[in-house]
């Protein structure tokens, strides 16, 4: 990869951040599946919390707040989102890697609403111990019963009574919910259903050892659990929680959530190139190695073929990523809106694409737990859906796009 016009700082980092991948990461990923797959699937991993404490000494660690996020420099390591780019995309090399330098989702979602938006207080009690790592954060937006691809459709109630407000709601895909270390859930409902429609919703911070918080069921991904942190079916039944769990006041929901789904959609874009680029890699390995009909399967057309195609539409995705996360930099998340929906619609297909000619090369061996990328395919293949589905951003391309020709028949 081509680190071009990237600071200095940057390319230190990468450079830190290859060797630790390379001395720590990739050599522990059995080790890792087997301390999940033994002893309770839910509590934390050992050996993950033994990385933390050395990647922190190594000062790889929060690693993704960007300036416009954080100003003073208090919380992060003051990147912009086109430096975190790289380096977000070699930690997504491995599922679990960005949990290693407390660069994970939904923490780094949730840590960049407390940032932007949290009070003194709000960021005392939950940025501070989730940016040492000393808890585990959810996002409870997503609801069965309604297409939550319009936020405007959430059902989930806050009131208000006296200096509490009280919730109820069944929320899904709670994603982080299954770990014992999540302490606190970002919740979003509505406030005032007769307000204008994107006024209509706020968003409340909620313990999860609150009374009437509860966990129905932990959901899987292709049959895949995510332990230990999965994603959950909630209910919240007559919730109370003090007035001052409020982000940033009432009917601002909509709102603190699009400030909150662009950087994580780009986020996922970075990582998802890192798991097609770990594909590509696996791919070709297999394809020098591998003798059928007389000759290594990388003598054949179809398979150079599918090599071929793999890097074109890597590198494609990569520099749109950039771009898209340049704009975000330069004139704002609101501004870059149309290239985040297109880079999000884009990433996760080209990753199931290479993905998918990896498994193909690897033949039976590919779908198997031999390889990470079955567990991967499974992974891209809801990026499809979360943080909003391919439609919706294909929307929001098409309403920028006609904007933008809009303006200038206008000039």
């Amino acid at each position: 990869m081509t680190l071009f016009d990237l600071s200095p700082r940057t390319r230190d980092l990468h450079v830190r951040l290859q060797r630790f991948m390379d001395a720590h990461i990739y050599p522990n990923e059995a080790a890792v599946r087997d301390q999940i797959d033994t002893g309770d699937r839910w509590a934390p991993l050992p050996l993950l919390e033994t990385l933390k404490e050395q990647a922190r000494a190594e000062g790889l660690w929060n690693l993704f707040l960007p300036p416009a996020s954080d100003p003073q420099g208090r919380f992060g390591a003051g990147l912009t989102n086109l430096d975190y780019a790289p380096l977000c995309e070699l930690m997504g090399r491995v599922w679990w890697a960005p949990e290693v330098f407390n660069c994970s989702a939904p923490d780094t979602g949730n840590m960049e609403v407390l940032a932007r938006y949290g009070t003194p207080e709000q960021q005392e009690a939950w940025l501070w111990p989730l940016l040492r790592g000393e808890i585990r954060s959810a996002f409870s937006m997503t609801e069965p019963d309604v297409a939550s691809s319009d936020a405007t459709n959430i059902q989930a109630r806050i009131e208000r009574d006296g200096d509490e407000y009280v919730l109820s709601g069944e929320k899904w895909w709670t994603s982080g919910a299954g770990d014992s270390r999540c302490a606190v859930t970002i919740f979003m409902g509505k406030t005032n259903p007769q307000a204008p429609r994107h006024e209509q919703q706020s968003m409340i911070l909620v313990p999860m050892s609150a009374p009437g918080v509860t966990t129905k069921r932990m959901l899987t991904v292709f049959g895949y659990d995510d332990a230990p942190h999965g994603h959950a079916q909630m209910t919240f039944r007559d919730v109370r929680v003090p007035a001052s769990n409020l982000l940033l006041g009432e009917g601002r929901g909509f709102e603190i959530a699009q400030g909150r789904l662009g950087p994580g959609r780009i986020h996922h874009c970075m990582r998802l190139i890192g798991q097609a680029e770990r594909a590509l890699t696996l791919m070709v390995e297999r394809a020098q190695q591998r003798v059928a009909f007389g000759k290594p399967l990388s003598g054949h057309q179809h398979v150079r073929e599918a090599i071929a195609h793999s890097r074109i539409e890597i590198d494609q995705a990569r520099l749109l990523t950039l771009q898209a996360a340049h704009l975000m930099d330069t004139v704002g998340n609101r501004a870059a809106r149309g290239q985040i929906a297109a880079i999000k619609v884009v990433a996760p297909n080209v990753a199931l694409r290479v993905i998918d000619r990896a498994i193909q090369v690897f033949g039976g061996a590919g779908v198997s737990q031999d390889t990470p990328l079955a567990l991967m395919y499974a992974q891209a293949r809801t990026l499809r859906l979360a943080d909003g589905p391919d439609i919706v951003h294909t929307e929001t391309v098409a309403k920028v796009e006609l904007g933008r020709h809009a303006r200038h028949q206008e000039d």
